[in-house]
């Protein structure tokens, strides 16, 4: 996910998204100690895009 696209999203739908990556990042670090998951780069990935949806609520406040 790039960020252009991220700041497509309103206020509402970019918290709701945060919640739902933060839960997916959790799940994917319990299997990737498990030894479960076949790519950790997903990890990686996902903490980008955590990362990305958080810049963009902060910089949203600020406007």
């Amino acid at each position: 996910m790039k960020y252009n696209e991220v700041t497509s999203f309103p206020m509402t739908e970019l918290k709701k998204k945060k919640t739902e990556m933060t839960k997916d990042y959790y799940q994917l670090k319990m299997k990737h100690s498990l030894g479960q998951i076949t790519n950790p780069i997903q990890i990686r990935d996902l903490r980008k895009d955590i990362a990305r949806v958080k810049t963009a609520i902060q910089v949203a406040f600020k406007s």
